[in-house]
C-alpha cells in the first residue's frame, strides 16, 4: 500500500484534537471494519476536510499508509452530514450510544458489511425524525443477531420445549428463554407475545426500520432482555446508556 491512495466510504465514528491543529478520527467502514486516521493540520485545512470529519457524517476517505496502524488521510469528503441529528438531544444521545455500542462489540479490522449497512440505516432513520425507542430495540437486537449472540426465543433452551400459551422467563447467561419448569424461579417474566414480536422482526431486512410499532409492553420486557445480552457479551459498562 506504500505510496498509494486508497478510497472507501466511511462513517465517522469520533476524533480527538491532537496536538495544535491534527485530528486523530475513528471510522466505520464495510471493507475495514473499524479503522483510525490520522488528519493532519485538520483544523486548518477547510479544503481537504472542512466539516467532513464531525461524528455521525457519512463520508468518502482518501488515505494512505501512516503512522503504525493510522491511516494518514489526505482528503475526506462529506456525503451526508446527518444534521437532524443534532436537532434533539434524544436523538443525539441514542447516535452516541449506537456508535459506542460497535466500538465495543468489534474489532478494529474486522470487516462486517452488515453491522456498517445497519448502523448507516440506523443514523439514517434518526436524523429523519424516526420513532426512537423502536429504533434502538430493533438496534439492539440486530446487532446481538447479526454477531451470533441471537439468545433462544421461542423455545426453552435447556428441554428445547416449543413455548404455546404459558408463562415464559428470560435469563441471559442461561441461553435466553426458559419454561417455567427449567427456569425453577430464577429469570426474568416475559410474554411470548414479546419474544414472538422479537423474533418476527428478525424476518425483515436489517436495514429496514420504517414500519415497526411496538407495544409499550414488548418495549419494556425486549429492552430488558436485551440489556441482559448485552451486558454478558461487552467488556464494560457503555458510558452513553446515561443519557437516554
Amino acid at each position: 500500500m506504500s505510496g498509494r491512495v486508497e478510497r472507501c466510504k466511511a462513517l465517522v465514528l469520533r476524533h480527538i484534537d491532537y496536538g495544535e491543529s491534527d485530528r486523530i478520527v475513528s471510522f466505520l467502514t464495510a471493507e475495514f471494519g473499524l479503522q483510525k486516521g490520522f488528519a493532519k493540520a485538520a483544523r486548518k485545512s477547510r479544503k481537504r476536510f472542512g466539516a467532513a470529519l464531525e461524528p455521525f457524517s457519512q463520508v468518502v476517505v482518501h488515505w494512505g499508509s501512516g503512522r503504525g496502524q493510522l491511516w494518514s488521510l489526505q482528503e475526506v469528503e462529506l456525503l451526508n452530514s446527518r444534521s437532524g441529528l443534532r436537532t434533539e438531544l434524544e436523538r443525539l444521545a441514542l447516535a452516541s450510544y449506537s456508535v459506542e455500542l460497535v466500538e465495543l462489540l468489534l474489532e478494529e479490522g474486522e470487516a462486517h458489511q452488515q453491522i456498517y449497512e445497519l448502523i448507516c440505516a440506523f443514523l439514517d432513520y434518526l436524523s429523519q425524525a424516526g420513532d426512537t425507542a423502536c429504533a434502538r430495540l430493533l438496534l439492539e437486537l440486530r446487532l446481538i443477531y447479526l454477531l451470533g449472540y441471537i439468545p433462544h426465543l421461542l423455545h426453552c433452551s435447556e428441554c428445547l420445549k416449543i413455548f404455546a400459551d404459558e408463562p415464559v422467563r428470560f435469563d441471559a447467561a442461561r441461553g435466553g428463554s426458559l419454561c417455567l419448569q427449567c427456569a425453577s424461579g430464577g429469570g426474568i417474566e416475559i410474554s411470548l407475545g414479546t419474544i414472538g414480536s422479537l423474533a418476527r422482526s428478525l424476518n425483515v431486512g436489517h436495514q429496514q426500520f420504517s414500519g415497526f410499532r411496538f407495544g409499550q409492553r414488548t418495549l419494556d420486557e425486549g429492552g430488558r432482555m436485551l440489556s441482559q445480552v448485552l451486558a454478558s457479551v461487552l467488556p464494560r459498562s457503555l458510558k452513553s446508556v446515561k443519557f437516554l
